[in-house]
């Protein structure tokens, strides 16, 4: 639990909390409303808690707790018009919120009112270093002041660690105003100072050259960012290119666009290390300014899945347009948040929808196959890798994948010669991949074939994964497999440490005991294993263990009993 002493200041730590009162407000908190949005907020129920804390709010509407947490359950929720009364409230108080100078900011900018952006900055309400220099620069611009504009993008390019947000903004801001020699200068200067490009970054400069009627140029740099196999966005902008089509320029359009890029540029940098609910409030502040803006849909989109919201991530991808380029994105998005949920009829339907409409995108096809696996439509998942493998050019690396995915398919299907021809495949492509390794490795000795080439397999990927349960049991299972019982124990004992749950390590332990005679500690495991639900007919061999031994289970599957594989009378 995350709990923030508050006098007159909300801290950032509260933000980043998103859901946690302050003690010293809390007294005067409507208790079974604060509860029900605490509720709320530790399953990012959004809706939810808007929804409490603001009824909160009707019996204590001065308390800085509730009205941040309504605040941030609001702009989390895509209803950032709803947050700019509360965020007003926070300031009329004193209280000192980032969040809620975010929000005030946003309101100014959606509504072209750059002299409010400037007052909040007069009156020290922050957002931030970069954003608040980044905005002065736009502010300025919005106003017609294209001097004052790009001092103050000089003002942030000189400021450590903010000099590439500077460059790129100060590049957005020349193109838009027609000066395309000036921005590709800023471009091309920019390689001397590490510039690195980000998915718009690109294809703004790109879109300059072509402008400049340098389309060969542009080229160079879809290439060397997207590489020779792009989304169709980029695609279609590559297509024109090579067509010698003079590229307009919209890449970043207007101060109210370059706002929106700063915040899911902040988003994006924010992913990873901060809490994907505050994520969250940066790329819906760039939807807010930017709703036609697909990357902070995407980006909104599938940090609602990652958190949970699955209804709210089907939603926020089903606004892509189906002629936005980016529409195979969002659908791919939108299965997947449909398959989390649980929906996997639907997420097959829009799978197969989207195959019919890009019957060249290789993964589309791939990912209908994980799909289709995940729901053991195998024959029909072998079918769609089959595709995508026939799509993707030779060099592109997510082949290796794809033949592992397959050979996992082939395998369930019962067709081990396929299946190994793929794992194999996988390891031409990506050699020593531990995954890869890992279940080819295992299969073998489950076959009982090639036991030193799986045992070499096996120790190579545990080498690579030494704290990867299933790999550390396979290592086990194949000393076990070749006689090694003491080794066995010691690596299938790790293993159950570190997935001490597994049924399927714990029956694994439990026959390595019985194989070194420590019969009433392999029952303990055996009851162990079942004890996490193994599958049906797993459960019943683990009860016959119990009943009868091992020995009487292994002679019966036609094996040789451990004591006398051992060597034992």
């Amino acid at each position: 639990m995350c709990i923030i002493v508050l006098k007159r200041s909300i801290s950032a730590a509260l933000i980043a909390c998103l859901f946690t009162p302050s003690i010293g407000s809390a007294g005067s908190i409507d208790a079974g409303s604060y509860l029900a949005g605490r509720h709320a907020g530790v399953t990012n129920d959004f809706g939810r808690g808007a929804r409490y804390f603001t009824k909160g709010l009707m019996s204590d509407p001065g308390n800085a707790a509730l009205l941040e947490n309504a605040m941030t359950s609001y702009l989390a929720l895509g209803q950032a018009d709803m947050a700019v009364p509360i965020a007003q409230t926070i300031v009329d108080y004193g209280y000192d919120s980032q969040i809620a100078n975010l929000i005030l900011s946003l309101a100014a900018v959606k509504n072209g009112d750059w002299a409010a952006v400037f007052d909040a900055l007069e009156q020290n309400r922050s957002v931030g270093p970069l954003v608040d220099g980044l905005a002065q620069g736009w502010a300025h611009m919005g106003k017609g002041q294209m001097t004052k504009a790009l001092a103050a993008f000089d003002q942030v390019i000189d400021t450590d660690g903010m000099q590439i947000y500077g460059l790129t903004h100060k590049a957005y801001a020349l193109a838009i105003a027609g000066d395309f020699e000036g921005a590709e200068g800023v471009f091309r200067t920019s390689f001397t100072r590490a510039f690195r490009y980000n998915r718009r970054s690109a294809i703004a400069h790109a879109q300059i050259l072509s402008q400049l009627g340098r389309n060969d140029d542009a080229l160079v740099v879809i290439d060397g960012v997207f590489g020779r196999q792009p989304d169709p966005g980029v695609a279609a902008l590559r297509a024109d290119l090579e067509a010698g089509v003079a590229v307009a320029y919209d890449a970043v359009d207007s101060p109210t666009a370059g706002m929106a890029d700063i915040y899911l540029v902040i988003a994006g940098a924010l992913s990873g290390d901060a809490s994907d609910a505050y994520t969250l409030l940066y790329a819906r502040a760039a939807m807010y300014l930017a709703p036609g803006n697909t990357d902070a849909v995407l980006m909104t989109a599938g940090l609602l899945d990652d958190l949970g919201q699955y209804e709210l991530a089907n939603q926020t991808y089903a606004g892509v347009s189906r002629d936005d380029p980016a529409f195979h994105a969002a659908e791919l998005g939108r299965a997947g948040a449909l398959r989390a949920a649980g929906r996997d009829d639907a997420a097959i339907a829009v799978l197969d929808g989207l195959a019919r409409s890009y019957p060249d995108m290789p993964l589309v096809h791939a990912t209908r196959g994980d799909t289709l696996r995940q729901v053991k439509r195998f024959d029909d998942a072998a079918i769609a890798y089959s595709r995508a493998l026939d799509l993707y050019d030779a060099n592109n690396p997510a082949r290796w994948f794809v033949h592992y995915a397959r050979g996992i398919t082939h395998h369930q299907r019962d067709d081990w010669p396929a299946a190994e021809s793929d794992f194999r495949a996988a390891l031409e492509l990506q050699p020593n991949q531990p995954q890869v390794l890992n279940y080819l490795g295992y299969s073998l000795v489950e076959r009982n074939e090639k036991l030193d080439e799986a045992l070499t397999m096996i120790e190579t990927a545990a080498a690579a994964r030494p704290d990867n349960g299933a790999i550390i049991d396979s290592l086990g299972w194949v000393m076990f497999q070749l006689g090694r019982y003491e080794e066995a124990v010691g690596h299938l004992e790790l293993a159950a440490s570190l997935e001490p749950v597994d049924p399927i390590i714990n029956d694994h332990l439990g026959d390595a005991y019985w194989a070194v005679g420590r019969k009433t500690e392999a029952r303990f495991q055996w009851h162990r294993a079942l004890s996490f639900g193994p599958d049906a007919d797993e459960a019943d061999r683990i009860r016959t263990k119990l009943e009868r031994g091992l020995d009487v289970v292994r002679k019966q599957e036609g094996m040789d009993p451990v004591q006398v594989a051992r060597g034992d009378d």
